[in-house]
């Protein structure tokens, strides 16, 4: 894949600013489809797994635009695949995160799409730029790297808990059965020791979540690129610390307040170990 260059704060800033107006665009495609009423088109790993006909229409404006915009930029969507560019940069988007959540009306779906250096794989990619959209409740979150991120254009910090008893976590589950069965099983010996968790059902509103304090930390094992490319970065610019590892063959993400991640790292660490073994689905 070719190498890009270095970009300075201005042409990173740019390319947010271009995320921003192309993901706020998109939010006013999904709001006028949810409006109308959803319907699934498709699914894919289990019968749960939704697809809808906004998704794909979003995912297509959003690469029709990027490709106008950037036409030399690679791309990688849930919907539609990959495709590479010229430039070394790649484009990661999550056209409707929360599909569920959309398809039964909740508010808690975003638009996600980010802008990584490199091959676009999170363990290999350099993370740019990193912007969710929540259109239906008028917030947009962003982030560039090395500048910091905001939530309607006010600077994000996070606030780490007094302790690990104090920490309030949120957390997500897979599509098929046997992993959900493993990661409840996973929290068991957790929510003991923590405030509370909590699932909202959209891994980008979730990273987003621990970047403005609404919860203090976020754990999944299993998200694909484009569930966590623009949320991670958002999340890592207001201060937070983020641990990935393997756990039993599948990537497993922690994003935490500082003062809690290590302590809250161990206490996930152990509980997998205990459960997944080498039998991880």
């Amino acid at each position: 894949m070719p190498v890009a260059q270095p970009l300075d704060q201005s042409e990173l800033r740019q390319l947010a600013e271009l995320a921003e107006r192309i993901a706020r665009q998109a939010g006013e495609i999904a709001v006028r489809r949810r409006a109308e009423g959803v319907e699934v088109a498709d699914r894919k790993s289990s019968i749960v797994d939704v697809v809808t006909a906004a998704d794909r229409e979003v995912e297509a404006f959003i690469r029709g635009a990027i490709a106008a915009a950037r036409p030399a930029d690679g791309f990688l969507g849930e919907e539609t695949g990959a495709a590479a560019g010229a430039s070394g940069l790649t484009w990661v988007v999550d056209p409707i995160d929360g599909t569920v959540n959309y398809l039964y009306g909740s508010t808690a779906y975003g638009i996600s799409i980010a802008v990584v250096a490199g091959e676009p794989d999170p363990a290999r990619w350099t993370p740019l730029v990193g912007v969710v959209v929540v259109p239906a409740i008028d917030v947009v979150y962003r982030a560039v790297a090395g500048g910091g991120a905001t939530r309607n254009g006010t600077s994000l910090g996070v606030a780490a808990p007094a302790s690990l008893a104090e920490t309030m976590l949120a957390t997500g589950f897979g599509y098929t059965a046997d992993r959900r069965r493993q990661q409840i099983a996973v929290l068991g010996p957790v929510v003991g020791a923590v405030r509370d968790i909590r699932r909202v059902g959209a891994a980008s509103v979730d990273f987003c979540s621990v970047a403005d304090g609404t919860v203090d930390a976020y754990y999944e094992r299993g998200l694909n690129p484009w569930d966590m490319a623009a949320g991670a970065l958002v999340a890592t610019e207001a201060g937070a610390a983020l641990h990935t590892w393997d756990a039993s063959g599948v990537r497993a993400y922690l994003v935490a307040a500082p003062g809690v991640d290590s302590a809250l790292l161990t206490l996930i660490r152990d509980a997998e170990a205990a459960v997944l073994g080498s039998g991880a689905a």
